[in-house]
């Protein structure tokens, strides 16, 4: 972005700040100078849109399509399906893809890992269907899964033919349903880890060695910048679907559709600092910290802390947030067994007596039921305290 680009947003900024500091959220009819055919800018936390240019318009991903197979790799990670450190050879399928790829060999080995970097860092086209096919054994069959996730994930307006994004009349999605897949990929910290790395070499011990260099340029110079996936193809343009995270508030950005080289970068920032200067994030109770206790019946302890579903906070246009309290609502009582991860209430973020946002509260450990004996002992103590 030039800098004359760059002094007329600030004064933008500045100008929109002072007539809609006190506007509730999301602010409307605000005009961004985006040269994207579609963009969404995002609150991480609550799903909140804070601005959106023709979000659920139809168009090409490109590679991000790519944070998808991603996704599915990580699932697939999560539940022990497949390592990290397991070794893939290379089906002649996969090493056959080319533009935006690792130089891939038939029978060639590489980690799980590596491959997964390949995709992240390199846009690896086949990188990607290595990964795929060996996740669910047939690039076909991982693309199944893929619209299986989209559709569970909301996303109605998007349809994926492969794994990495290679034009296709019908392959298309829209930067909304981008932003829930965004949403669903924070819940992977090591996919977060993987697309914050900004080189990273393979076969540094044989006569092929390669360096992955990241595409996405913003890790260099906007601060905060940890994923997740650029595009270009031809017909789909430049893309980028990303996130950041200042001072409590992550947002997430997708740009399809912009018409100028590095335009998607620009355009990110644009929305970025337009959602940095206009919000903050209130927290109250981070994840997993205990706020309470619930009383347990039957149970080998009789009571269980309580922990926050994830963490509580609310997000606000800047210069509010006064007279903002949470209210703690727990069950009474309940028996064991309890299971680690059971709602037992929720927590509630209310001003002038209006619920705003609301967090459900879990167990944080496993309860067993109590033997015979410890109920006896239990009924005893209790006779003997009165």
């Amino acid at each position: 972005m030039s800098s004359r680009v760059s002094s007329k947003f600030s004064v933008f900024l500045l100008v929109f700040f002072l007539f809609t500091a006190l506007a509730p959220l999301p602010l409307r009819g605000v005009e961004l100078p985006l040269k994207a055919e579609s963009a969404i800018l995002m609150d991480a936390h609550s799903g909140k849109i804070l601005y959106e240019k023709e979000s659920h318009k139809i168009l090409y991903p490109a590679s991000m399509t790519k944070l998808m197979t991603l996704v599915l790799a990580m699932e697939a990670l999560e539940i022990g399906k497949i390592k990290m450190n397991d070794v893939i050879t290379v089906s002649e399928n996969a090493a056959s893809y080319r533009g935006s790829h690792i130089y891939l060999a038939p029978g060639e080995k590489l980690t799980l890992r590596e491959l997964l970097l390949g995709i992240a860092l390199a846009s690896g086209n086949d990188a990607s269907v290595a990964v795929a096919e060996y996740i669910a054994g047939t690039h076909e069959a991982f693309v199944d899964l893929m619209n299986k996730k989209a559709a569970e994930l909301g996303m109605k307006n998007t349809h994926f033919v492969n794994c990495n994004g290679l034009h296709n009349s019908e392959h298309y999605s829209t930067a909304y349903d981008f932003s829930l897949l965004a949403r669903a990929a924070l819940c992977f910290p090591d996919l977060l880890e993987i697309c914050s790395v900004k080189h990273y070499r393979i076969r540094t011990e044989t006569k092929r060695p390669f360096q992955y260099d990241n595409k996405n340029k913003l890790l260099w110079f906007y601060s905060g910048t940890d994923g997740f996936k650029t595009g270009w193809t031809e017909d789909a343009k430049y893309c980028f679907v990303g996130t950041c995270y200042r001072d409590g508030l992550r947002l997430i950005s997708v740009v399809m559709g912009v018409p100028v080289p590095r335009g998607h970068f620009s355009e990110t920032q644009i929305l970025f600092n337009y959602g940095f200067s206009q919000f903050s994030f209130q927290e109250f109770y981070k994840e997993k910290e205990i706020v309470g206790e619930v009383k347990v019946g039957k149970g080998k302890t009789n009571k269980v802390p309580v922990v926050p579903e994830k963490r509580v906070g609310i997000i606000l246009s800047r210069g509010e947030g006064k007279d903002l309290n949470t209210e703690i609502e727990l069950v009474p009582l309940v028996n064991a067994p309890v299971k680690k991860g059971e709602v037992v209430g929720h927590i509630s973020i209310v001003k002038d007596g209006e619920i705003l946002a609301r967090t459900n509260l879990l167990s944080k450990d496993d309860v067993v039921k109590g033997s015979f004996w410890q109920m006896v002992k239990k009924v005893f103590r209790g006779v003997a305290t009165k």
